[in-house]
């Protein structure tokens, strides 16, 4: 009906003319004193030849419009070929346009995916090199035991940690990013990513609570160690004193601190990309980006991802994998 309306409107003109030729001719009619019944047969058929070639029209404009909208719901894929034949000028010239601006489209996109795609090997090379003189610094360390040189440990491991954000950052939106998943036994994982903050565990003398852990999620291991590592950095950074507990509730991973929690007005935009609320201001290093690319990974594992918080009482984000149970056929 919607498209009734808007195939008369486009087409008023058209039938009020008839409708003027057709007074015309009445008013002809009654200055020569003809008899009306001498225009009553011509009057039927040109309406009947008009309302043919009208329903005609109709039909034909109506597949069209179909056509287009199932372009339109398809536009990804919208190229020259694809559109509905010309049927006047007014279309090919509409027509050549289109196919102009979907080959400038093309053309353009491919130059933001070559560039961009020549920006993530730069910066994976750049990685890589980075990677090197920390990896010599963390050896060199390995043989000293002293507040200095865990001080220094912690900062090269923050260090690290901020260069594989750069790299996760630019993979994030990539249609080939490597996920593997498999069936994966979660504490190890979550015992490794601990290994990694225990310079700064001893350096800020922050007790470690970790319950057993059974959960063996499907999930990809490279992805969710980075998620766990940057959920324990938050943890450690804001708890000036107290401990940070790993422990499982049902189906979901648990990090909770005793720190400096969050304001109830900043909690809910915590996972905005540059976010940092009360507390990153405080401290002039965060980024805003941790949480945003937690909430953005876990979004791609399909697990989910919540945070709740009180202020100066501390924090508790949980990892929730219950949209991955384990089947065993």
């Amino acid at each position: 009906m919607r498209f009734f309306k808007s195939y008369l409107r486009y087409h008023l003109s058209a039938v009020s003319a008839f409708i003027l030729c057709c007074a015309f001719s009445a008013l002809v009619f009654r200055l020569y004193s003809l008899p009306y019944e001498a225009l009553v047969y011509p009057f039927v058929m040109c309406l009947f030849i008009c309302l043919c070639f009208a329903g005609f029209d109709y039909i034909k404009a109506y597949k069209k419009h179909r056509r287009l909208m199932h372009l339109l719901e398809n536009v990804s894929v919208l190229t020259g070929e694809l559109l509905p034949d010309i049927a006047g000028t007014d279309d090919a010239d509409y027509q050549a346009l289109i196919r102009a601006l979907t080959e400038q489209q093309t053309e353009t996109l491919g130059i933001m995916e070559r560039r961009y795609r020549d920006t993530v090997d730069y910066y994976t090379v750049w990685v890589h090199q980075v990677k090197t003189p920390i990896a010599a610094i963390k050896l060199r360390l390995q043989s000293e035991d002293s507040p200095l040189s865990r001080r220094i440990g912690s900062e090269i491991g923050r260090i690290e940690r901020y260069v594989d954000m750069v790299l996760v950052y630019l993979r994030l939106d990539m249609d080939s990013s490597d996920y593997v998943f498999t069936e994966l036994p979660l504490e190890p994982l979550v015992k490794s990513s601990l290994r990694c903050f225990a310079g700064e565990f001893i350096d800020r003398g922050l007790a470690v609570k970790l319950s057993p852990i059974s959960l063996s999620p499907i999930s990809d291991e490279k992805w969710l160690s980075f998620v766990i590592e940057q959920l324990l950095s938050n943890a450690v950074k804001y708890t000036p004193s107290g401990y940070v507990s790993i422990y499982q509730c049902g189906e979901t991973l648990c990090i909770e601190d005793t720190g400096i929690g969050i304001a109830p007005e900043n909690l809910a935009r915590v996972f905005e990309n540059g976010y940092t609320g009360y507390n990153g201001r405080l401290d002039k290093r965060a980024s805003g980006i941790g949480l945003y690319l937690c909430k953005r990974i876990c979004d791609k594992l399909g697990h989910g991802l919540s945070i709740s918080s009180e202020p100066e009482k501390g924090t508790c984000v949980t990892i929730s994998f219950e949209q991955y149970r384990p089947e065993h056929e």
